[in-house]
Formats: structure tokens, sequence, C-alpha cells
């Protein structure tokens, strides 16, 4: 059996914001394509006990084939490189979409202030809804498509069951304090990265920092593109994952 494809997506999201590039691809590659809910958000509504990235990580490596591709999206591909470092068997290549292995911004990293972060967490317990939709504002923030970008990841969205509270509120955990640069410097695996230089929460600055941490890391940034690569420049983003793939 041919080594699958497997696409991971972010915080606040589920599986469908990949409809409209997966259609395309499949006729651009030759390798099977699987989508996967992230435990809790989706179809996917059984949250693991407790809702710690290690848990995450197993419940999903239990559905991926030996030797798959992950394509993780911002809180996706966090979870891709702890899943390649702990299921080795399971990995045999990552490729980060406006991710990183670690989100907030230091003194010497690159990242989204943890204030930001903060806040959502406190919005998040008054108006999930509202949260969710200002975490889209920013990710499409920049982007000469911001509007229409914002509309589809909407659709997407809201065509899958409401995320568990638990998902949420972790998952924000997870984007401010996981730290998986020391993991992501030993990894011998291929890792590659598709990133946008306008992207508010994963900045460009930062993929010189990751390609620092590994010299198996291989990144392309597109230039107008913002936090959802795959949807503002689709074209592009697809020719560089096939390179990639």
């Amino acid at each position: 059996m041919q080594n699958e494809c497997v696409f991971l997506h972010g915080w606040g999201m589920n599986k469908n914001v990949w409809q409209l590039l997966i259609p395309e691809l499949e006729s651009e590659i030759s390798m099977p394509i699987k989508t996967l809910d992230l435990p809790g958000f989706g179809d996917d509504q059984a949250c693991p006990a407790p809702y710690n990235l290690a848990n995450v990580a197993n419940e999903l490596a239990e559905k991926l084939s030996d030797n798959s591709t992950l394509v993780g999206w911002s809180l996706g591909g966090l979870i891709s490189l702890y899943i390649a470092k702990h299921h080795p068997k399971k990995v045999a290549k990552v490729i980060l979409v406006a991710s990183t292995p670690y989100f907030t911004e230091q003194d010497t990293w690159s990242g989204i202030k943890p204030d930001v972060l903060k806040a959502f967490m406190s919005q998040l317990s008054a108006n999930t809804n509202k949260t969710i939709d200002r975490f889209l504002a920013i990710q499409a923030m920049g982007s000469d498509s911001a509007k229409q970008d914002i509309k589809q990841l909407k659709q997407f969205i809201k065509s899958a069951p409401e995320p568990q509270e638990v998902a949420l509120r972790t998952g924000l955990d997870f984007l401010l304090n996981e730290d998986l640069r020391t993991l992501f410097s030993e990894l011998t695996i291929p890792l590659h990265g598709i990133f946008g230089a306008l992207d508010a929460l994963v900045p460009a600055k930062a993929v010189a920092k990751i390609q620092a941490l590994n010299s198996n890391f291989n990144a392309h940034v597109i230039n107008k593109a913002s936090h959802a690569p795959f949807i503002s420049h689709k074209s592009e983003f697809i020719k560089e994952l096939k390179e990639m793939l």
C-alpha cells in the first residue's frame, strides 16, 4: 500500500478546511490523501483525558498508516512534530504549514505575543464563537484576499459540529506553552515548511530561526500570503507541496 499524505488542521478549525485544496491535489499527486479531525474538533467529539499533547498525539497516531507524510497547519504542525518524535514508525516526513515548534514570542524567538494568546484564553470562556472569529481575522491579516479567506474558513468550520470547550482551551495552552524546539532539532526525517510572508501568528522572520534548529528543514515563504496560504494562494501552495512530497 502506498504511504498516505495526512492533513491536520489548526486551532478552532476542523478537517473541512482542506476541502477546497484536496480535489485539485488528488489530481496532482499519486499518494492517497487523508484528512483527520484533531480530538475534540469537527466530527471527532471524543476527547482524551487528560487532554494533553501526548494523549492527542497517541490518539491521532492510531489512525495513521506507517510511513505517513504529515501536513500540519498551525497547531496541527506542532502536533505533527510530536507524533513524528514519539511514533517514528508512523511518520516518514513532516510538512509544516504556517507552523513552528514554538509559537510564543521571546527575546531570541519570533512568534505571537504571549498577551495575545492569553487574551484569547480569557475571551474564550465569555464567548467562544466571537473568540474563534477574532482568531480567524488574525489568521487572514495582511492577505490581499483577507475578507474572502475569512468567509471561506467560516463556511468550512460551520459545516461541522462545534469544537469541545476543553479542546479549545487546552489547544490555546499548547500554542502558548508547548516548546518543541529541542524535539524538532533531534528529528532526522525530512522536514519542510510553507509559510506566509504576512503571517501575524508565525512571522516570516521565524523561518530562519526554525531552519537554524535542524539542517533537514527546507522552507518556502509565499510572498503575499498570511496564515492560511493553502486558501489565499492555492496554486502556489500546491506547486510547493508537490515538490516537497
